[in-house]
């Protein structure tokens, strides 16, 4: 019988076909997600495509999500105060949730809402901006959060939300929430790269990003076509294979520009005259924004959730978001609020953490 000792080689060439097999496997799902929260889930990891397959996600500018679910521990820890660079496989869009009002555009209750408020958006003044200074936006904010077993959400109380962007994107921003700590905004954030399952993190570094849709400065929010046909090519093709449905990618990437960029008068009434042509977007004749004002909104309904933009019913001044339940789940019955928001200023000011003059 050989009783010779494997040599340490041997151990190492099993752990390193055991990592390797590790590598092919799918992640394990996390319990209690439908298929288009475990994409969301994803989205808040992995944004934007890089080499070799990885995936990576910016610290660029502060994406609100409506819905903020607990995930596993892991994931936190690296995704707070950080970047994380994980390589998953890709996952495939779901289907669309059938909705009222679909169709070729967007139903005529809401094409004609969406055009008086697009000629309210063009007869707005707003004061130049200039490339040096930060566009400075307050709100009021609340998002659901839900355990990563399931079970109805828990909605936390609404909270200040301000956020200073560089109107070029030359210099960092800065996101202050209250409770939390203020947190830089810029291309040079600390990125952490996850090779595999089980892999330990290791430092490394991310090369800035040109602006874009989902990642915009006011410079590039101003340059945006005006010709709303133009306009919706543009978004679709910058949000494409991003989750979700090519149509509630469009819907939600405009309401990101409306709620945390500063669109000049002519870009506004673009992205309002774009978004009446996305198939099933309809009306909510009664909705209220994170502070309780109530106005009009403009909906559209995907997976089995509804995301709302609030309007005033007499200026027609973009008001805030809502996304509610429309249909009953593990989370909660029909009408069950997951995120609110209401947008309270926007201006220019010079530095990152300055508040604008009374």
């Amino acid at each position: 019988m050989n009783t010779t000792p494997p040599h340490p080689s041997d151990h190492l060439s099993e752990e390193d076909e055991r990592l390797g097999l590790t590598t092919l496997l799918p992640p394990p799902p996390v319990p209690g997600l439908d298929p288009d929260r475990e994409l969301l889930l994803r989205q808040t990891l992995l944004a934007d495509a890089a080499p070799a397959g990885r995936r990576t996600a910016r610290a660029t500018r502060p994406r609100r999500r409506l819905v903020r679910l607990a995930v596993p521990a892991v994931a936190c820890a690296l995704a707070v105060g950080g970047v994380l660079v994980v390589e998953l496989p890709e996952a495939p869009g779901p289907a669309t949730t059938a909705v009222p009002g679909g169709g070729a555009t967007a139903a005529p209750e809401a094409t004609r809402l969406l055009d008086r408020i697009a000629l309210a958006a063009a007869e707005s003044e707003q004061p130049a901006v200039r490339p040096d200074q930060f566009v400075y936006v307050e709100s009021k904010v609340a998002y659901a959060a839900q355990s990563a077993g399931g079970g109805p959400v828990t909605m936390p109380p609404v909270h200040r939300r301000q956020v200073w962007l560089s109107a070029d994107g030359s210099r960092p921003g800065l996101l202050r929430e209250a409770g939390g700590p203020d947190t830089p905004l810029g291309t040079d954030g600390p990125v952490e790269t996850l090779d595999g399952p089980g892999a330990t993190p290791r430092p490394s570094t991310l090369d800035a990003s040109e602006p874009s849709i989902s990642n915009p400065t006011h410079a590039y929010v101003a340059s945006l076509p005006t010709d709303p046909d133009t306009l919706m090519e543009l978004v679709r093709h910058e949000t494409r294979g991003e989750g979700q449905d090519p149509d509630q990618r469009a819907f939600t990437a405009i309401g990101e520009l409306l709620a945390e960029t500063w669109a000049p008068p002519k870009v506004g009434a673009a992205l309002y005259r774009a978004a009446a042509k996305i198939p099933g977007v309809t009306v909510v004749h009664a909705a209220d924004d994170a502070t309780g004002r109530e106005g009009v909104a403009v909906a559209r309904t995907s997976h089995g959730e509804q995301t709302q933009w609030i309007f005033d019913r007499t200026t027609y001044a973009f008001l805030g978001e809502r996304t509610v339940l429309a249909e009953a789940g593990d989370a909660g019955p029909a009408g069950t609020v997951m995120g609110t928001s209401a947008v309270l200023t926007t201006a220019a000011v010079d530095r990152a953490g300055e508040r604008p003059a009374a």
